[in-house]
């Protein structure tokens, strides 16, 4: 990711443009500005990438722009690294989740054993 960086601790209400008006006004030339957005309300979740042109330094840009205080907020800009690889969340996806198991069966009781909700089930003193 040559010549990219990392720009954080942005307001919500931020648009696109006010970061593009930075760095004009600073006069660090760059190809992309990107504020990063939430897919569900479209708004900014305070950080955003931008792209600098080949002949930006982009030291200059860093020592320029870190620290400085947009929309009331000290800006974090550093250069930006690759994303780490992530687990899956919410489980382990390559294994059937509960007591069915993937062709729709109970495991429970495709094993010999009684259902989950009857094992569970408090019958209080056995009558019989």
């Amino acid at each position: 990711m040559p010549n990219k960086l990392f720009i954080g601790n942005l307001s919500f209400n931020m648009p696109d443009g006010e970061l593009n008006r930075l760095f004009a006004e600073m006069n660090i030339p760059v190809v992309n500005v990107k504020v990063m957005r939430d897919v569900n309300t479209g708004r900014s979740r305070g950080f955003a990438f931008a792209e600098l042109a080949p002949e930006a330094d982009m030291e200059a840009a860093i020592k320029g722009l870190n620290g400085k205080v947009l929309d009331g907020r000290a800006l974090t800009v550093n250069e930006a690294r690759p994303q780490e690889r992530r687990e899956p969340r919410g489980g382990d996806f390559g294994q059937s989740r509960g007591r069915f198991d993937q062709r729709g069966g109970n495991r429970d009781r495709d094993r010999g054993g009684r259902d989950r909700r009857d094992r569970d089930r408090d019958r209080g003193p056995q009558l019989y």
